[in-house]
């Protein structure tokens, strides 16, 4: 059984895969100054590079959490994750309102994609 951890530290690894499976450890926004629309694209540019480093894309996407600090900012969270996600391909999702790690945070997800 093959277990392959990538950018792995002491406390966890950005991304695992196993059985043709990538698990990303929670992606959070690059400018944690911008508001929730901001934060939601970089978030998901994140996802898209990590996506890409483990052999994945977007439309293997299994299943996504996302966590939102404030569910006042639901609907323009979703208008970005809705323009992003490729039509036809949305996963399974849940989307919960979160005290975050850190007061600036909005959003944060956590993705399973399958590999090519």
């Amino acid at each position: 059984m093959s277990i392959d951890r990538y950018e792995t530290a002491s406390r966890m690894s950005r991304a695992v895969v196993h059985n043709g499976v990538a698990y990303l450890c929670g992606q959070v926004a690059a400018d944690r100054s911008a508001d929730i629309t901001g934060q939601t694209e970089t978030m998901l540019a994140k996802v898209d590079a990590l996506l890409e480093s483990v052999g994945s894309q977007r439309e293997q996407i299994l299943s996504a959490t996302l966590y939102i600090r404030d569910i006042k900012d639901f609907a323009a969270m979703n208008a970005v994750w809705d323009a992003w996600v490729p039509a036809g391909h949305a996963p399974a999702r849940a989307c919960v309102e979160a005290r975050m790690a850190s007061p600036e945070l909005l959003v944060e997800i956590s993705v399973i994609a399958a590999i090519d």
